[in-house]
């Protein structure tokens, strides 16, 4: 899988580096897809909606359904790829680990 396709980012008129957008959003319906499976899962567990830790779960995966469904947005209006921190070009090894990321990791180092 190629991620060398060159696209334009519409803010800076820069080239960068991003797969193809059908790619892109095979991987990102693969990490949804995911995300709702675990939250499918935790809540047949049958723990007490109560239970903290089950709580603080549910929590992350639906923050991360969101930076999800904010990534399928960017596809669309082309600037995935392209770090809202910097305005850079996220590298295309991140993106294959965390299609959803909208940090470079310098960038998102500095959010932490």
């Amino acid at each position: 899988m190629s991620l060398d396709l060159p696209c334009t980012d519409p803010r800076t008129e820069i080239r960068v580096a991003s797969p193809a957008a059908d790619e892109v959003r095979q991987r990102l319906e693969h990490a949804r897809s995911t995300r709702v499976a675990q939250l499918k899962a935790l809540d047949e567990t049958g723990q007490s909606p109560d239970d903290h830790l089950m709580s603080t779960q549910k929590d992350a995966i639906e923050r991360v359904l969101a930076e999800i469904d904010e990534a399928f947005a960017r596809v669309d209006d082309g600037t995935y790829g392209v770090c809202l921190g910097c305005g850079k070009a996220v590298p295309p090894e991140r993106l294959e680990i965390l299609p959803h990321t909208r940090h470079c990791v310098t960038c998102q180092r500095r959010a932490i």
